[in-house]
């Protein structure tokens, strides 16, 4: 399967006001909607999730994640649960 280069601006943008799952690079995750995000990349949440080794582990509510902390980004179903299955 071949992959193909996304423009990140448009893609994000696209995903403003829906459900994201964001993964850290230290492996922590978090289930959101997607507030938004600025020049640089950083995001905002809100209602979020924090999940630990796919293990449920509160209610964060709004946050802000800095862009360089960021594995990667990707769209949520809002009842979908992040599970083994869905971590790299």
């Amino acid at each position: 399967m071949a992959t193909v280069p996304v423009n990140p601006k448009p893609f994000l943008n696209n995903l403003t006001g829906k459900p994201v799952i964001v993964k850290l690079k230290w492996g922590m995750e978090y289930k959101g909607f997607l507030v938004s995000v600025d020049s640089y990349m950083n995001l905002q949440l809100a209602n979020s999730e924090e999940y630990i080794d796919g293990q449920f582990t509160g209610n964060l509510g709004e946050i802000l994640i800095r862009c360089n902390n960021v594995l990667h980004l990707r769209g949520a179903r809002e009842d979908e649960e992040i599970d083994e299955a869905d971590r790299d």
